[in-house]
């Protein structure tokens, strides 16, 4: 049966910061909705009514076009282990690119990854649990390491020619809001 919240309990906290995957899910007004898996050590509850998870640069840059058109955000998380729960997070969210106020706070919360491309803010206005009794028990290997090392073999000017050619814009042909490279600070 699904119960609804207005805010994470330590409970709910612990549950997700157990989880080893996440699922976001945005759309804008017009065109697909996006559904992506997430990974990797890249979220983190910043209080009972706000959560960040940091973006790496990837084969598409759907929600960042989605949240230029409307800020709405699911985030969806699975109990692959222990008892059933699906537990969604359902709020508003403002994204926060490299060269933007804030980015090397944003950033600072997560180790640093190669090709950290957004760092999203999560305002949450429902949580919602529900049973879970239909996921599958599943047993994690390992984590991937193939994006990780993909985007280590690229200069920073590749990098930023890889996102300009395959991140700035969506499926859609929106405009994803990807900073350009002049505006990116240099290391």
């Amino acid at each position: 049966m699904a119960k609804q919240f207005e805010a994470l309990s330590p409970h709910l906290q612990a549950f997700i910061e157990a989880q080893p995957m996440f699922f976001v899910a945005t759309a804008a007004p017009e065109g697909r909705v996006n559904v992506s898996p997430k990974g990797l050590d890249s979220l983190r509850v910043l209080g009972p009514t706000s959560v960040a998870w940091l973006n790496v640069t990837g084969s598409g840059n759907e929600t960042a076009a989605h949240l230029l058109q409307s800020p709405r955000m699911t985030l969806m998380f699975c109990a692959f282990q222990g008892p059933p729960m699906i537990l969604r997070l359902y709020g508003t969210a403002r994204m926060v690119q490299p060269g933007d106020a804030g980015w090397a706070e944003a950033a600072g919360l997560f180790p640093p990854l190669p090709g950290a491309r957004q760092v999203y803010v999560l305002e949450i206005g429902l949580v919602q649990t529900s049973c879970g009794m239909a996921v599958p028990l599943m047993d994690v290997q390992a984590e991937r390491t193939a994006l990780n090392e993909h985007n280590s073999r690229k200069t920073p000017a590749e990098l930023a020619a890889y996102q300009q050619l395959k991140n700035a814009q969506s499926l859609d042909g929106f405009p994803t809001g990807l900073p350009s490279p002049a505006r990116l600070p240099t290391e």
